[in-house]
C-alpha cells in the first residue's frame, strides 16, 4: 500500500498561519529533525503523527517559541517567531507535556494570573465561561495540586484558550482525559474557527479532531494527506506503512495545500523554561 507523500506548495503568505523552513534540531551527534519545511494554512486542524523519538515535541516546542532550532526559520502569522517570540505568544495557545500551572494556586487563580499577563477585559467573566466549558466550575476553588491528572489537563486547555488565540499548538492534549472529557476537547476545537496543530498517539482521536494528517519518520515528514472525519481505518493503514518504511527520503516537505505539520520527539525531561513574559507574553512559567 502506498501513502501520499508530502508535496511542496506555494501558498500566499497571507493565507498561512505557520511557516517553518529548513528546521533542523540536533542534540550533539543526535539529529532529531532534518530540515523540516512546514506550511499550515489558516483554519486547518492538523494531526502530527510519529513514533516516540520522531521529533514531534521538538518541532512543536520550536513553533511555540519555547525552544530554538539548530537551524531554520519560523514565521507565525507572518511574524518572525525566533526574532519576536513575545509578540508571537499573544497569537498562540500552547498545551505541552508540562501544564505550566502553579500547584499552590486554585483553578480560578491560575487563570487569573495568566489573564493578567494579557490585560484581558472582563477577565472574571472569561474565566467563569472557560471553567464551565471545560467542566471545572465545581473545582474552581481547588488548588491545582489537588486536581486529578485529567482535571489538570482540562485546566491547561482552559489556560491555552484564555486569551482567545487564533492558533493552538497542542502536544498530546488528550493526556489524562476520559471519554467524556475528550468530548469536551473535541467540542472546544470545533466550536470556533482556529488553526490547530496537535500531536497524539491515538489515531482514532486524531481522525475525530483533525482534517489532515502528517507523519514524521526519521526526522522528516514522509506522508501527509486530507483526513475524512472519523476515518481512522485509513489513517491506521497509512501510518503503519509510513512508519515501517526503512528508507527515508533525503528531504520531505509538509505543505500549505497539504495543511501539513510535523513531528514528535523523545519525551525528554527538561528544566521548566524561564519564559514568563511581560504583559505581552504567554505560556512560559518560570521556575520557583
Amino acid at each position: 500500500m502506498s501513502v501520499p507523500a508530502a508535496e511542496p506548495s506555494g501558498a500566499d503568505t497571507a493565507d498561512v498561519a505557520i511557516a517553518a523552513r529548513g528546521i533542523r534540531v540536533a542534540f550533539g551527534a543526535t539529529i532529531v529533525l532534518r530540515g523540516i519545511d512546514l506550511t499550515v494554512p489558516w483554519g486547518a486542524r492538523l494531526a502530527l503523527l510519529g513514533s516516540n523519538g520522531a521529533g514531534k515535541s521538538s518541532l512543536l516546542r520550536i513553533l511555540a517559541t519555547l525552544a530554538r532550532p539548530t537551524a531554520g526559520a519560523v514565521r507565525i502569522a507572518e511574524q518572525d517567531a525566533l526574532a519576536a517570540p513575545l509578540a508571537v505568544r499573544r497569537l498562540i495557545g500552547v498545551v505541552a507535556h508540562q501544564t505550566y500551572l502553579y500547584d499552590e494556586l486554585t483553578a480560578r487563580e491560575n487563570l487569573r494570573f495568566y489573564g493578567a499577563l494579557y490585560d484581558l477585559p472582563a477577565l472574571d467573566a472569561r474565566i467563569a465561561d472557560l471553567l464551565d466549558r471545560v467542566g471545572l466550575t465545581a473545582q474552581r476553588n481547588v488548588r491545582a495540586e489537588g486536581l486529578s491528572r485529567g482535571q489538570q489537563q482540562r485546566l491547561t486547555i482552559a489556560r491555552a484558550l484564555l486569551h482567545d488565540p487564533p492558533i493552538l499548538l497542542l502536544d498530546e492534549p488528550d493526556t489524562g482525559l476520559d471519554l467524556a472529557a475528550f468530548g469536551l476537547l473535541e467540542a472546544l476545537l470545533r466550536a470556533e474557527e482556529r488553526t490547530v496543530l496537535l500531536t497524539t498517539h491515538n489515531l482514532r482521536q486524531a481522525a475525530r479532531l483533525c482534517d489532515r494528517y502528517a507523519i514524521l519518520n526519521g526526522g522528516r515528514i514522509v506522508a501527509s494527506a486530507p483526513l475524512a472525519h472519523g476515518d481512522d481505518a485509513m489513517l491506521e493503514d497509512h501510518y503503519r506503512v509510513a512508519t515501517a518504511t526503512a528508507t527515508v527520503p533525503r528531504s520531505a516537505t509538509a505543505t500549505a495545500t497539504d495543511h501539513s505539520v510535523p513531528s514528535d520527539e523523545r519525551h525528554r525531561q527538561e528544566r521548566r523554561p524561564d519564559t514568563r513574559p511581560d504583559k505581552h507574553g504567554e505560556e512560559g512559567r518560570g521556575g520557583r
